[in-house]
């Protein structure tokens, strides 16, 4: 028979964690070191996030908080499931609105400019167009005499880059075919050749922004949080 201890249940939540992103840099929050502490108690789970300012984003906070309590819930054997935003400053308002189901909306009300799902929808943009311009680089970088409008999923090595592509096209819907273009819209429309060299550099400027973003936001956690990390 298999014993289930709570260090067991402590790794699946860890585990569901796993599925949770900062939406603008496109990471994991656990990979991140944005858990700061998980606590299991029977079918009862309570997690404490933290961020590297207490001034970041409000609606990216809240979806990375809104996202992990979703993701904890749907635990098959989770009851009661509480998630906090440790030391930001509007912690009280996204723990309160967490805490009564209220949605995005729901907690912020007049400050919501754009619904929940709306800002999702250009974080998952964002993260399409860097894995794009991730996998034409370097499948120009050895192949230079690529036309880079002609390039199909087809012509892209099996490789964690082309699949990171894939998901982020399977995320906006956009197909995955083996002949489908790789630089295109979010829609899926091809560009025209003309257009291509400007698109390339707006994709590069993105992908830099998101790396650049995720190295300066885990320099100030170290920063912030050193004594912890000490521990």
């Amino acid at each position: 028979m298999t014993v289930t201890t709570a260090a067991t249940f402590a790794e699946q939540v860890y585990s569901a964690l796993d599925a949770v992103k900062d939406p603008e840099l496109d990471e994991p929050v656990t990979a991140l070191g944005f858990v700061r502490s998980v606590a299991v108690r029977g079918p009862d789970v309570e997690v404490h996030l933290r961020l590297p300012t207490a001034f970041c984003s409000p609606n990216f906070a809240y979806l990375m908080a809104s996202d992990a309590k979703d993701v904890l819930t749907a635990l098959p054997w989770t009851e009661l499931v509480i998630v906090q935003l440790d030391d930001h400053h509007d912690s009280d308002l996204i723990n309160a609105g967490l805490a009564a189901d209220a949605g995005y909306r729901g907690t912020f009300r007049h400050e919501a400019e754009e619904s929940l799902d709306e800002l999702r929808e250009t974080f998952r943009r964002k993260a399409h167009t860097a894995a794009m311009e991730r996998c034409l680089t370097a499948l120009l970088r050895s192949r230079p005499e690529t036309t880079p409008s002609t390039v199909t999923l087809a012509d892209l090595p099996a490789t964690p880059t082309t699949a990171a592509l894939l998901r982020r096209r399977a995320a906006l819907g956009l197909p995955n075919s083996a002949e489908a273009r790789v630089l295109v819209d979010h829609h899926g429309q091809p560009y025209d050749e003309d257009a291509v060299p400007l698109v390339l550099r707006r994709a590069r400027s993105t992908r830099v922004s998101i790396e650049g973003n995720a190295h300066f936001c885990r320099g100030l956690l170290r920063t912030r949080y050193a004594d912890e990390e000490e521990r």
